[in-house]
């Protein structure tokens, strides 16, 4: 049995440690029941989800997920071609925005999904993410990520997705030589997201800016409450989960 990360909560100096899970849920094509029973079982504060639905009814999908989830809405979707993100009743969200990014003619459409959230005097910007599968235009997105990040205008922040793109890829290095990446900070858990019985990748990731401590980062996989059958019905990725302690505002 996987030993949990902390609880969520706040801290006696304002800080506040905070539960971040990545997940790709495929559109929630797959059993959504199974994926609401494994996010809830992380107990999440931010949930970065990607692939959420884009098309038809889009938003009563995504609320399905929140509302079963025992989540809210925060933002993304199709307005952000696939990156969301959900939060417990926890977060205040002070502002969000939804980004396009360039796109290559014959591949599909990228976009950030961002907000600014207040966990009592503790503030945390996340970004939500799904990089490209070409290596040059990931490599463009990764970089615009960062410049993203940096942008919210709040000194911690998140960027968590699916990067398709491995540790020794380009686009990873430059993310992790930039952020703290999550699993090599401080590992907790499994370490690769592709699906069960699929070649062995690392290919999802938390990552965090500096100031923020990571108090561990990986797959919950044997986490109570997170049954297996649960993770193969769910989708195709396996979640990242992380707990964060982020420091109070001054």
């Amino acid at each position: 049995m996987l030993a949990d990360l902390p609880p969520s909560h706040t801290e006696s100096d304002g800080s506040a440690v905070v539960r971040v899970l990545s997940y790709n849920v495929r559109s929630m094509r797959d059993d959504v029941g199974a994926l609401a029973r494994v996010i809830r079982a992380c107990a999440p504060d931010v949930v970065c989800v990607q692939e959420a639905p884009r098309f038809f009814r889009w938003r009563k999908a995504a609320a399905r997920l929140a509302r079963t989830s025992d989540l809210v809405y925060v933002t993304g979707g199709a307005t952000a071609s696939g990156p969301m993100i959900l939060s417990s009743l926890r977060a205040t969200v002070e502002r969000t925005e939804d980004i396009l990014l360039p796109r290559t003619p014959g591949l599909h459409q990228r976009g950030f999904a961002t907000a600014v959230l207040r966990f009592g005097r503790a503030r945390l910007g996340v970004l939500s993410c799904h990089l490209s599968i070409k290596d040059e235009e990931r490599y463009g997105q990764g970089k615009l990520l960062l410049d993203t990040l940096a942008g919210l205008g709040v000194p911690h922040a998140v960027a968590a997705g699916d990067l398709n793109d491995r540790p020794d890829g380009r686009t990873f290095g430059l993310l992790a030589d930039a952020l703290q990446d999550g699993w090599a900070t401080k590992p907790w858990g499994r370490e690769h997201t592709t699906r069960l019985g699929d070649p062995l990748q690392r290919i999802d990731a938390v990552l965090a800016t500096e100031g923020v401590e990571v108090l561990g980062c990986g797959v919950p996989m044997g986490l109570p409450g997170v049954a297996e059958r649960d993770l193969r019905a769910a989708t195709d990725h396996l979640p990242v989960l992380a707990a964060l302690r982020i420091p109070a505002a001054s």
